[in-house]
């Protein structure tokens, strides 16, 4: 007589587990839950008991970190890292419902299209002010600083750096009014008022330090920055997923050619092209590479 043998449970092994560990309907929930936690930026796991106890078991469950990563791929977000000082980073990916595209902010920002490009500019200035070298990028537990007027300055001095390199190599350094498609970054950078034309010197909103804060209250509102005063325009620090998301974009074009300029970093969250003074102990960064130094 031939032994009964039962059919596999088709759900059973699900994560290697055994069938009193099965993925259940309630692992899926919790799931679900870690996946809404990682869309709140600014909730710190440590202040969540909740998010603190699914971020655990997703270090050391495996069926069920597959489980969360696989709710995070249907609604169309990348899940960036999972740990206990980031939480559970996410982007989101273009055709996410999810997605913030910086486009539509610089269209919320403006509707001038030089007003566009020079919010793009502050964000990319943003990004390489917090995280100068490339070993701050990899250090986790390194914390940037940037303040909204140092950021502008940094710009300014990169504008005046690039407009010699055109003299120098005779490019056209006066293009057609009215054509900004046509203006190179620091042309149109250059251009624009620092704080605006107020008797009392107010920060308009249109003004280079006005599009500054702004680039900078939105990524506040993002869980990116953290505001720890009001000095120098606004101070700001950095988050762990701030750090997450400009390494995501780190081996873009324009922010490998704004690094090469060499960007020198000041510990009170300004930056600079210049060598600091040598009674700081400051040093410029490695292989910065500044031509316009002897």
């Amino acid at each position: 007589m031939t032994d009964f043998v039962p059919e596999p449970d088709p759900d059973e092994g699900l994560g290697n587990k055994s069938p009193a560990h099965q993925v259940t309907p309630a692992d899926a929930a919790d799931a679900a839950r870690l996946v809404s936690f990682g869309l709140h930026p600014k909730l710190a796991p440590a202040r969540d008991a909740e998010y603190t106890e699914l971020l655990r078991r997703y270090l050391e469950e495996p069926a069920f970190a597959r489980l969360a990563d696989a709710v995070a791929t249907g609604l169309g977000l990348v899940v960036l890292e999972v740990s206990t000082r980031a939480g559970m980073a996410l982007a989101a990916a273009e055709d996410s419902v999810f997605a913030v595209r910086m486009g539509d902010y610089a269209r919320r920002a403006g509707a001038d299209s030089t007003d566009r490009f020079l919010h793009g500019l502050a964000h990319l200035a943003c990004a390489a002010i917090a995280f100068p070298r490339p070993e701050d990028l990899a250090d986790d537990g390194y914390i940037g600083r940037i303040t909204v007027n140092g950021v502008d300055s940094f710009v300014r001095q990169a504008c005046r750096r690039l407009e010699e390199r055109a003299e120098a190599e005779g490019e056209n350094t006066d293009p057609a009014t009215g054509a900004p498609g046509l203006e190179a970054a620091w042309r149109a950078y250059a251009r624009r008022s620092a704080t605006g034309a107020t008797k009392d010197a107010r920060r308009l909103a249109g003004s280079t330090t006005g599009i500054i804060a702004k680039a900078v209250a939105f990524l506040a509102d993002s869980g990116f920055l953290q505001r720890t005063g009001d000095d120098a325009g606004g101070t700001y620090r950095t988050t762990a997923r701030y750090q997450l998301q400009v390494r995501d974009m780190a081996g873009s074009a324009a922010m490998a050619e704004l690094l090469e300029l060499g960007v020198v970093p000041v510990s009170d969250g300004t930056a600079s092209l210049l060598p600091p003074p040598e009674e700081e102990g400051l040093e410029l960064a490695p292989d910065a590479g500044l031509p316009f130094h002897s």
